[in-house]
């Protein structure tokens, strides 16, 4: 596993170093530090992390900068930064958590908490899904979502207007993030629970959603206990 931080006081930066390696006493990390926006830039190109620990305010640089570049990168984001105003912004470009500086071990570790475990989310849910087409970057509201379907280490967003849209985030990454609205139906299926419209049982034990807009998604069976108990 390799965890990136940039930030460029080397107090803190070691400080953070220290402190992760600690939470990761038992699978052992491969973390790096960059103290500067550039080298940040160019170490992902190198090689992608899995999380990425990024202040906002660097030697003048914005730290926007990397999410606006990588906003749909497959690897997780947690932003450590005394910038707390810009703590909403950064939930719309999709990041795991905003740790506020100063910070102390606890605090860290419930954001690092929540990237090893899917089941705990931020308390603010993100806004948008960002993708990129021909080189720019599309913000996609989520309640404009009504189903996510994986497709190996990328996923297929099914849009209310009809429309489908590729994002580079697989869908574990996604349902770590987005809202406890979408639930996970199936092995390769993200749904936003407002858009289904019953549960249909089918010959064989099989189970299939009915969405409000006509489609049926598969229902794996061992969902199907607690989406039924959802709709009651």
């Amino acid at each position: 596993m390799k965890i990136l931080i940039i930030e460029d006081e080397a107090r803190i930066a070691r400080r953070l170093q220290r402190m992760t390696s600690e939470f990761f006493m038992d699978r052992p990390a491969d973390i790096i530090i960059c103290d500067s926006l550039q080298k940040g830039l160019d170490e992902i190109a190198v090689q992608a992390p899995d999380l990425l620990l990024l202040d906002l305010n660097l030697n003048g640089d914005n730290g926007f900068e990397v999410l606006e570049q990588m906003v749909a990168a497959s690897f997780h984001t947690i932003i450590v930064s005394a910038n707390t105003d810009k703590a909403i912004t950064a939930f719309t470009y999709g990041v795991l958590d905003f740790v506020p500086k100063p910070f102390d071990e606890e605090r860290l570790f419930k954001a690092l908490t929540r990237f090893v475990s899917p089941a705990l989310k931020p308390d603010a849910g993100i806004e948008y899904l960002a993708v990129k087409r021909a080189g720019q970057v599309r913000l996609i509201n989520i309640a404009e979502v009504i189903y996510i379907k994986g497709a190996g280490i990328y996923t297929e967003l099914h849009l209310r207007n009809g429309q489908n849209e590729l994002h580079d985030k697989s869908l574990e990454l996604l349902q770590q993030l987005l809202p406890n609205r979408f639930e996970r139906i199936h092995k390769s299926y993200l749904v936003n629970f407002q858009q289904i419209e019953k549960i249909l049982i089918q010959s064989g034990t099989r189970y299939q959603a009915l969405l409000k807009n006509g489609e049926t998604l598969p229902v794996g069976r061992s969902k199907y206990k607690d989406l039924k108990n959802k709709m009651i």
